[in-house]
């Protein structure tokens, strides 16, 4: 079964950790300096924010599989939508491994579509660097298309 994802990037990591977590009623599944991810059941979602990125705000969608056929299944439908997937294949990223690739809608919203195949120390990995500091890109995400542009601003009312 396929789990939804969102990706956000906030200012302050704490505060956002501790609104979702009372907002979620649970705490994250992985917590780093820069990093936290819920992995929720109900609803199914990979809700993941960093501070990485340009401004607060949703960057980007997707679907994570739970597997290499539900990957393949996603991307068959992905290339019938006739825009240009980026296949990435095996990568690292957000502190796991992973085969992913990524579709751009018509108003330019990244989905990205994933595997995880395991956990990792770092935030990503280049190929054949030992993981440090200066190996990790600087975001995982980086221009595939536009972020979703919903605007973070607290107090705001709405509806």
């Amino acid at each position: 079964m396929k789990r939804f994802h969102v990706h956000a990037h906030v200012q302050d990591l704490q505060a956002s950790i501790a609104f979702y977590s009372r907002l979620f009623g649970a705490e994250p599944a992985r917590t780093e300096a820069d990093y936290a991810k819920w992995m929720l059941e109900d609803p199914r979602i990979n809700f993941a924010i960093s501070t990485r990125g340009s401004k607060p705000g949703i960057d980007h969608l997707g679907f994570q599989a739970d597997t290499g056929e539900e990957l393949a299944e996603m991307k068959a439908r992905a290339e019938a939508a006739e825009f240009t997937l980026q296949d990435v294949g095996a990568t690292t990223c957000c502190y796991a491994r992973s085969d992913k690739h990524w579709i751009v809608d018509p108003q330019g919203i990244a989905w990205e579509h994933f595997h995880t195949l395991g956990n990792i120390p770092v935030f990503s990995e280049k190929e054949g660097a030992a993981p440090s500091p200066e190996a990790q890109a600087p975001a995982c995400c980086a221009p595939r298309g536009k972020p979703v542009g919903i605007p973070v601003k607290s107090g705001s009312s709405c509806c």
